[in-house]
């Protein structure tokens, strides 16, 4: 299943209501370690920040492909999984 962000709510303040962190690698946990290595908590808070409709991404895997810092460098990322199994622990999952 794929996390879709809609414009309206990437647009207002959103914030989580919980947060765990995660046990084991999936998908979406894959996109939220890309996230918040670039400085972010989640595709919404992203969305926010940068004020974009769309993140891109691999089409193969549907990975984010590259993200924007808060300074402005980039982030560029593989199409292959980075988050390695040692590090899906201190990926966070928020709960909106």
């Amino acid at each position: 299943k794929k996390s879709e962000v809609s414009g309206a709510m990437a647009k207002a303040d959103i914030k989580p209501k919980s947060v765990h962190h995660a046990k084991i690698w999936s998908d979406d946990v894959e996109n939220l370690y890309r996230f918040q290595q670039a400085g972010y908590r989640d595709e919404v808070e992203y969305k926010q920040v940068k004020q974009v409709d769309m993140v891109e991404c691999w089409p193969e895997t549907g990975f984010v492909k590259k993200l924007q810092r808060r300074d402005n460098t980039f982030y560029y990322y593989d199409k292959q999984r980075e988050c390695k199994d040692k590090e899906v622990h201190k990926v966070k999952v928020y709960v909106y």
